[in-house]
């Protein structure tokens, strides 16, 4: 991770961004949290088919084989979900990274610190606890050293609306620009140390498809009979290379322009017949770029289907009642996961964003104080789909390792939601008067107040 320039006068952290940024995250959250809610239902429901007498129909779907045998394509229904529907997944956090660092928060060093840094502790601290107790269980168990390293924003959002805190804005900005930073240290982990079998040649003839793709997107043709069958023809090659097939998801989605073209500006929300991303305004009124239309279209479809249906997939584990979740949870693996997801990701984010205000001419914003950043901190515990995901990379799909990671998986994630609940309920008094705050519109010209004083001290 390159060392970000840091500003040489005293910046706030923790600070609200602009009121149309406030209305992007607002809109993602609401979505992310709807997709929170069936993440859990789905989990819930792959948990109690895989430990009901009716637990072998699940695994026979789970583990039925389809598609094309001569392309490498002949797959289980659990390895399609997780290779191709969180190529979905990761299509919309490629989309999103490069408007956060091209327009959003991360291309300005005073903001993109904090999250950053914190992302980059909540990375460093679990995968050090959990190497540090499988270290004596050999290779094989030291594989898992990435599993609680990721952050789930669906779930920690479900979280968030079940307990009804209220969070301000600057604290849900910074969870989901932590979550994007938390993906890309996660898509590149992948990548480079889950991959095997490297094919250069297949990986060269990915570049083709995907060119043809970036090229049909800067040049703003959105026909989805161009557009699909090329990022389709890139996760096949992808996929065949040897690098997992997710990392095309993201490759595609970085090739996506983030500004708004001049006919965009021109005429707002209008498209060509076809397209797959007509609609789409900002709060201004001014046309929004592709990846802007792509993420609102594609991005229910990420949270509503894509991710729910690969944690029914990936979460059914048959746990044979208390003694076998006591016996999942006494794997060292387990442990090293529970207490990376619970411990780790607190004190690496929480010491992470500590050492930057400290080191630096950072502070805390008005009406923040180092409890929020606590309880933000032990949130961020919350790790689900790419951690399933990479549980699976790590020990193979029905593994005994891979089961017990999956108990743990769930186990530190309720355990750290529940601890965040506690922490952040306990300021939802004081949470409510900042959201007050930030609805307020004395002059009534539709836009808040506190966000006009705030561009005005920008």
């Amino acid at each position: 991770m390159p060392r970000l320039p840091l500003p040489s006068r005293k910046f706030r952290v923790f600070s609200r961004s602009t009121y149309p940024e406030y209305l992007r995250i607002a809109a993602i959250l609401r979505t992310e949290t709807v997709g929170g809610a069936l993440l859990l239902a789905a989990t819930a429901a792959a948990l109690i088919w895989a430990n009901s007498p009716a637990a072998g129909a699940y695994f026979r779907l789970r583990d039925l084989e389809l598609g094309y045998e001569p392309w490498d394509l002949q797959l289980s229904v659990g390895h399609w979900a997780s290779d191709g529907l969180l190529a979905l997944f990761f299509f919309i956090a490629g989309l999103e990274l490069k408007r956060e660092f091209v327009s959003g928060d991360l291309r300005r060093p005073s903001r993109a610190v904090v999250p950053v840094t914190a992302a980059v502790g909540g990375v460093a601290v679990p995968a050090i606890i959990y190497s540090v107790i499988v270290w004596n269980q050999g290779a094989e168990a030291l594989r898992g050293w990435a599993i609680p390293t990721a952050t789930d924003i669906a779930f920690a959002l479900a979280v968030l609306a079940v307990i009804n805190t209220h969070l301000p804005a600057a604290l849900r900005t910074f969870l989901l620009t932590l979550a994007v930073v938390d993906d890309l240290i996660a898509i590149s982990i992948i990548a480079f140390f889950y991959s095997s079998g490297l094919q250069p040649a297949l990986l060269l003839a990915a570049l083709v498809p995907l060119a043809l793709f970036a090229w049909l997107a800067q040049k703003r043709i959105t026909r989805w009979y161009l557009l699909l069958p090329l990022a389709a023809a890139t996760w096949v090659l992808v996929h065949a290379s040897g690098i997992h097939a997710t990392v095309a998801g993201v490759l595609l989605g970085f090739t996506v322009p983030v500004a708004a073209s001049r006919r965009d500006r021109r005429h707002p929300g209008s498209s060509a017949g076809g397209s797959i991303t007509s609609g789409g305004t900002t709060g201004d009124g001014g046309g929004t770029g592709m990846a802007a239309r792509l993420e609102h279209l594609l991005r229910p479809l990420s949270a509503g289907f894509a991710v729910p249906v690969f944690a029914f997939f990936s979460a059914g584990v048959a746990l044979g009642g208390a003694p076998g979740l006591t016996s999942a949870l006494a794997d060292p693996v387990a442990v090293g996961i529970v207490a990376a997801l619970v411990v780790g990701k607190a004190v690496g984010v929480f010491g992470a964003t500590f050492l930057v205000t400290k080191t630096t001419r950072a502070q805390l914003d008005d009406g923040l104080k180092w409890v929020d950043v606590a309880g933000l901190s032990v949130l961020a515990g919350v790790g689900f789909t790419v951690s399933l995901l990479i549980a699976e990379l790590s020990f193979g799909p029905g593994s005994a390792h891979d089961d017990h990671a999956k108990v743990a998986i769930l186990t530190g994630s309720l355990t750290a939601a529940v601890l965040a609940a506690v922490v952040l309920k306990a300021r939802n008094r004081h949470y409510r008067r900042l959201e007050a705050e930030e609805t307020r519109d004395d002059d009534g010209d539709g836009v808040p107040d506190v966000f006009q004083r705030s561009d005005q001290d920008r």
